[in-house]
């Protein structure tokens, strides 16, 4: 009987290495197809810049995106000015040309493709465009009063991104401050110490913030690590208020007890000065 059992489980752990054998291709198999994007994820990857449809350096030559104004005006004719509001679709709204698309484009190919479009209909014009930018923003995250999307005036350095943002008082560690410039091949990070830039006056590292940029300010060593206790703490007293809220709801519905507060009073079975 003995021996039965011995060769039933040699047998058993036999075809248990074999099904080891068997099934790790297929693990690894599995965990390559659900890890390794299909093609409909690749499609819709971002491949270029940050990811926008428009881009440029607006401080070397301004270009219009989306949200944009254009105003335009011809010498030769004053009754052919406007302004109009970049669309959703990137076009703006021309007299007599109609919709003309000029979504990432710069002041100087806007004034030519008007002259080419207006070219029909008037034998001499001059056009001159002007550019209200209102769609360009870069980013400030972290430890700072002002966060979020942040409009893009052009020549502004670090510095002044830090200051403006309101860092908090105690918590911003601006010894570590990180200008990130997102690019899906090659994303570039530094990091300025603007408490030195501000203390020493050394500008070496003010460097300039361009459109998309990412400025995250950090929090200090001291708050990571009341962060940290604060993430371990929450779910217990969570957990306990809930317990506390369950007994007290308990005493009060089903034995009618709320610290005494009974049925019949301040435990008092007589009934003299209870509620009940």
């Amino acid at each position: 009987m003995n021996k039965l059992l011995g060769a039933r489980a040699r047998q058993a752990r036999g075809w248990f290495l074999v099904y080891l054998l068997l099934a790790q291709p297929l693990w690894l198999m599995a965990g390559c197809t659900s890890t390794a994007p299909n093609k409909r994820v690749l499609q819709y990857l971002n491949t270029d810049g940050f990811g926008k449809r428009y881009t440029g350096n607006a401080e070397e030559e301004n270009y219009v995106s989306l949200g944009d104004s254009v105003a335009f005006v011809d010498s030769f004719h004053p009754e052919l000015q406007g302004t109009a509001r970049v669309d959703i679709d990137g076009t703006i709204m021309v007299p007599e040309a109609g919709p003309v698309h000029v979504a990432g484009l710069t002041r100087s190919e806007i004034e030519g493709l008007l002259t080419q479009k207006l070219s029909p209909y008037y034998e001499q014009n001059d056009i001159q465009v002007q550019i209200a930018a209102v769609g360009k923003f870069f980013y400030v995250i972290g430890e700072c009063a002002r966060q979020g999307p942040q409009p893009f005036r052009g020549d502004t350095t670090i510095m002044e991104v830090v200051l403006l943002a309101a860092p908090v008082r105690h918590t911003a560690n601006l010894s570590r401050v990180q200008l990130i410039r997102p690019d899906p091949r090659d994303p570039f990070i530094l990091s300025v110490d603007v408490s030195d830039m501000l203390r020493t006056g050394d500008s070496t590292y003010n460097v300039h913030v361009q459109e998309n940029d990412i400025i995250y300010i950090p929090p200090t060593v001291l708050k990571k690590v009341a962060d940290f206790l604060s993430a371990l703490v929450v779910p217990f007293t969570a957990a306990f208020s809930s317990i506390i809220q369950s007994l007290l709801f308990y005493e009060l519905i089903v034995n009618g007890n709320f610290f005494g507060f009974g049925r019949r009073g301040f435990g008092n079975n007589n009934n003299q000065g209870g509620f009940f």
